[in-house]
């Protein structure tokens, strides 16, 4: 095997990119490529589970974490809070974000935030030399979010948020705040379709991992393994890897709904004896999975982690057919696009120019 960045480019169309959801959530369209390839919409997936499999579900909650505001001399500022670093017992606010601004505030200095609050930058994350700024918030910082944020959405979608996008851009089953992006292979999921697959006999779990704004982040290096990947939250709860144990002894499939619910499952079995912590995994064709026999999941962005974890996992050939599939029918991309139903492969992966 010898896959190298390019191998994961591809040309999009831009009007295939997702500005807004789907009128309905499960009235999306699902390209089932398990075996070959059939055009499918979202909301006839109880019909192809069996009872007694499992889905695995992200339950993280997307938190207005986009603020802005400005420096003493006036320039403009905005952050993106990517994590809250300590609890509101301890007597101070503090949050790791991503800092947009045309020259740096020095430690120390204080931001006057849009909403009547400060930010006081402390430094970088986790290291000196990190990409991201810690900052000390003058109030409890999700507090202060939900009052004064916008909806982190992509950068690929061109509108402001609206109202529309705080109750679409997160799950119906959001229950733990963190994330600046949405697990968004489960925003195709309504109550109505969730009774359905329950009426089938077709379990269901979660997991959490605060989805972070480096899932966006395309690769740079055409090394695969000189990449740096990004640190995300996870938490596999008792009741999960129950429900696995339990789906395995019956012979049912374990089916994760979303890439973040694939890295959170394949990053507890490296180490069964860690439910929860910061992950690292990156995920290229050669990995071994452990877990996840099926995944339901969006469509990727060009040369993303994203787009190699999904060629690892149904087998570089095929879903690189599936895309061109895709682009050729006119299937919507992205976060607010279609989604795939894919098996993991059972063949040896082989890179395109090996």
């Amino acid at each position: 095997m010898n896959f190298s960045l390019s191998d994961f480019d591809f040309n999009l169309p831009p009007e295939l990119i997702a500005q807004h959801p789907a009128a309905e959530r499960s009235g999306s369209r699902l390209l089932d490529g398990r075996i070959g390839v059939v055009d499918r919409i979202f909301n006839t997936l109880p019909n192809l589970l069996e009872a007694g499999d499992l889905l695995v579900f992200n339950d993280t909650q997307v938190i207005k974490a986009r603020l802005f505001g400005e420096k003493t001399s006036g320039g403009k500022v905005e952050l993106l809070v990517e994590r809250v670093l300590t609890p509101a017992e301890f007597g101070t606010y503090e949050v790791v974000a991503h800092m947009k601004v045309s020259k740096k505030p020095l430690v120390g200095g204080v931001l006057n935030m849009v909403g009547g609050f400060s930010a006081t930058l402390l430094g970088r994350w986790p290291d000196e030399q990190g990409a991201l700024f810690r900052f000390r918030f003058s109030d409890e910082p999700h507090a202060l979010m939900a009052a004064h944020g916008h909806v982190p959405l992509p950068p690929y979608i061109e509108h402001t948020d609206s109202s529309d996008d705080e109750s679409r851009y997160q799950t119906v089953f959001a229950k733990h705040p963190g994330a600046v992006a949405a697990p968004t292979a489960a925003l195709h999921f309504d109550e109505p379709l969730l009774k359905r697959l329950k009426d089938r006999g077709v379990e269901s779990a979660s997991v959490t991992l605060h989805v972070g704004a480096g899932t966006f982040q395309p690769v740079k290096t055409e090394n695969l393994s000189d990449h740096k990947m990004h640190r995300e939250w996870f938490q596999v709860p008792a009741e999960t890897t129950a429900a696995i144990a339990a789906c395995r002894a019956r012979g049912g499939r374990v089916i994760a709904v979303g890439t973040t619910t694939v890295r959170t499952l394949e990053s507890w079995a490296l180490n069964p004896e860690k439910t929860s912590g910061d992950t690292q995994i990156f995920i290229t064709p050669g990995f071994e999975f452990k877990v996840v026999d099926s995944l339901i999941t969006n469509f990727h962005l060009p040369k993303s982690t994203l787009m190699m974890l999904v060629s690892a996992f149904a087998g570089y050939p095929h879903i690189m057919a599936l895309y061109r599939h895709a682009i050729a029918e006119k299937y919507r991309f992205f976060s607010y696009g279609d989604a795939m139903f894919l098996n993991r492969q059972t063949s040896t992966p082989v890179a395109p120019h090996a």
